[in-house]
């Protein structure tokens, strides 16, 4: 379904890193990483930690989200969205994601606005960007503060801008299945150096970074290592090679299969979407897809549905009602196998089940 693109430049860093001895959470590769990767965002901060939730809530705490605090969300999304919220003491509200970009839908969020929300955090779903410029209004308007949640979404571009720069504060996963990788890790970035500074604060146990072992607020280990951060600098110097490479692959699975019954992900027109995974809808009744899926097992082609609306989880009260676009996605979604070693040969053989296993459908 998904493998790292590893080479001998990882190789290569990451036995640099280890034979330095800095292997915990300092060292040059840490600032390394958080240089270059804040300048690919075009921002002027970057705080690595230890993988994409932690970002999450890192921002969050370090925003002053708490108990009786609201934060807007999409349905559709990984629990960790919402998860990272429930750790502050906070409420998720949670809203439907627009048809046309599979994002949280602007309208329902200004329309979930009350006076104890204090933060709108959205989500690039299978690397689309959401609204940004629409969702900034409402924030600006309401004092909100705008988190986006990048982490299927590095190397998208909407409107020109890359992911990174598009909210207030913009979170990453380095997770073994996204465009670029070092097995777990995430990291935050943003222009707000005063926020920057308080969540480095609190990412390192709350350390006064003036003064050793004195600790004037409870903080989090959240930590990314060096060894990590070596990997992906290695990553980043070869990510645009990997990016071409997964375009391909999901613009050669849109190509095969425009005419089966699969839907392709739709993309705004000022969008130019992370290739993170190939997106599709299955056509039929409520069992198409997950029928699908198990043709497509048998035939030795894994794949995985879309996420299931978080609001429809026993965690989240499991009411999913209020969020119909959500619901019809998790529904029907499915993401076919996609990484940039697969092959032509690959390509061709996958696409040749999927329509073996749609025939199967009918």
């Amino acid at each position: 379904m998904a493998s790292p693109s590893l080479s001998a430049l990882e190789e290569r860093h990451l036995l640099e890193a280890l034979r330095s001895g800095w292997i915990s959470s300092q060292g040059p590769y840490l600032r390394r990483f958080e240089e270059e990767f804040g300048a690919r965002c075009d921002v002027t901060d970057t705080v690595a930690t230890s993988n994409g939730t932690v970002a999450l809530h890192l921002v969050l705490a370090a925003a002053g989200i708490g108990p009786g605090d609201e934060v807007i969300i999409p349905a559709l999304t990984y629990v960790a969205t919402a998860n990272a919220v429930a750790y502050c003491g906070a409420r998720p509200v949670f809203v439907d994601v627009h048809p046309d970009t599979w994002c949280i839908d602007p309208e329902q969020v200004q329309a979930s606005v009350g006076p104890r929300t204090r933060a709108v955090i959205a989500v690039d779903l299978y690397g689309h960007p959401a609204d940004y410029p629409a969702l900034r209004e409402i924030c600006s308007r309401h004092s909100l503060l705008l988190v986006a949640d990048a982490a299927e979404s590095f190397g998208a571009y909407l409107n020109g801008q890359p992911t990174g720069s598009l909210a207030d504060a913009s979170t990453f996963s380095f997770f073994g299945n996204k465009v670029i990788t070092c097995g777990e890790g995430g990291c935050v970035t943003t222009s707000d150096r005063a926020l920057a500074d308080r969540m480095r604060l609190l990412r390192n146990q709350g350390m006064d970074p003036q003064r050793r072992y004195w600790f004037p607020v409870i903080g989090f280990n959240y930590r990314m290592t060096n060894l990590a951060a070596a990997l992906l600098s290695a990553q980043l110097t070869r990510a645009d090679d990997i990016i071409a490479r997964r375009e391909q692959v999901i613009s050669t699975y849109e190509r095969e299969l425009a005419d089966s019954p699969l839907q392709r992900q739709p993309i705004a027109s000022a969008v130019q979407r992370a290739p993170w995974m190939a997106s599709f809808l299955v056509a039929g009744d409520d069992t198409a897809r997950d029928r699908l899926a198990e043709a497509l097992g048998r035939l030795g082609v894994e794949t995985r549905p879309f996420f299931v609306p978080v609001s429809a989880l026993p965690a989240y009260g499991e009411d999913s009602s209020g969020q119909p676009v959500s619901t019809d996605l998790g529904r029907r979604g499915i993401n076919l196998p996609t990484y940039a070693d697969l092959t032509d040969t690959d390509l061709k053989v996958i696409v040749e089940r999927v329509r073996a296993a749609l025939d199967t459908l009918a």
